[in-house]
């Protein structure tokens, strides 16, 4: 009898560890706007200096864009409403008081795929703190987050990319709606069209020498783009081309795409001669293995609306080149 009712325990005991595991592992799917972020907190942090520091960080403008935009839109609810359908958000920033200083990352906490960003401290003064010194760390995980999310949308309905492999060695993913506008040996323009003009991508290749590291590079990145655009960026006016505006000093930064380390250049493009312009977004990838930069740009023309998420489903696509 004793041995009978140890073996009945431990089926119990097993049966429950598997469906608290079980509980643990099956979370709903998340939903939410890309780039958009759920600030929880109470009201009173939120309208007062905890949330300034917030939106100091979440709404930063967004590099390279002629008009301001934040980087993230953001909506607040208090904590006591954190509830139900409101935890299937895909990024969530929760503020806890009255706790230690700390920020913590938690993955599909609530639903999946998720990013939940928790801050907390004793003081308003302590999370203040955390939020600033932690700032890139959310930026960079809110982001990544996004890109990913971004790239699995774009994956249900792809381009054949075969040429692009065939003549650049190189596999993209990019979105079915946009086509091969120009293919001329070793430049491609793929284009999509929006209700207001149309979200373009370059992808090319450059030997290694053109691009120099250094206090230059910004300069070799801007002189490579511009002779591109002049050969084979015509615009509708004789003479007009595209080329990089001259007014707004580009921002560039070293990245990483496709393990390969990577200049990403931000600025605005202007057609040399003619009225249209617009943000780029330009990665310059070293592939020392054929002593060569593959060149990948997005831009934007599309006047009078925000660009934001137009250049961010760029740089997604961007970010899913493979050089073969």
């Amino acid at each position: 009898m004793i041995k009978k009712a140890l073996s009945l325990l431990l089926v119990i005991t097993l049966f429950n560890s598997c469906e608290d595991e079980n509980q643990k592992r099956f979370v709903g799917k998340s939903s939410g706007n890309i780039n958009s972020v759920v600030v929880v907190s109470d009201n009173l942090l939120w309208d007062g200096k905890v949330g300034d520091a917030i939106r100091d960080v979440l709404a930063a403008p967004v590099e390279g864009l002629s008009n301001e935009e934040p980087q993230f839109t953001m909506s607040q609810m208090p904590t006591q409403v954190f509830s139900g359908f409101a935890k299937k958000n895909r990024t969530v920033l929760k503020i806890e008081k009255g706790k230690e200083a700390a920020t913590k990352i938690a993955k599909d906490a609530y639903a999946t795929p998720q990013t939940m960003v928790v801050i907390s401290g004793q003081t308003n003064a302590e999370i203040i703190a955390e939020i600033k010194a932690n700032a890139p760390k959310i930026v960079d995980a809110f982001k990544k987050t996004e890109i990913t999310e971004r790239q699995r949308r774009t994956s249900k309905s792809l381009f054949n990319d075969a040429q692009l492999e065939k003549q650049l060695g190189v596999s993209l993913k990019f979105p079915s709606a946009y086509r091969i506008a120009k293919s001329d040996g070793d430049f491609f323009w793929i284009r999509r069209d929006i209700e207001t003009g149309n979200v373009d991508l370059m992808v090319y290749e450059v030997p290694l020498s053109s691009i120099r590291k250094g206090d230059s590079t910004v300069l070799d990145v801007i002189k490579v783009r511009d002779s591109i655009g002049k050969i084979h960026i015509e615009g509708a006016l004789e003479g007009s081309f595209m080329g990089t505006d001259q007014h707004f000093t580009p921002f560039i930064s070293e990245a990483i795409v496709d393990n390969k380390p990577a200049f990403e250049t931000k600025g605005l493009w202007d057609l040399k001669n003619a009225f249209m312009s617009g943000p780029f977004i330009n990665y310059a990838i070293e592939d020392k293995v054929n002593d060569r930069y593959v060149v990948i740009e997005g831009y934007v023309f599309a006047p009078s609306v925000q660009k934001r998420d137009y250049v961010f489903e760029l740089e997604s696509i961007i970010k899913s080149l493979r050089i073969k």
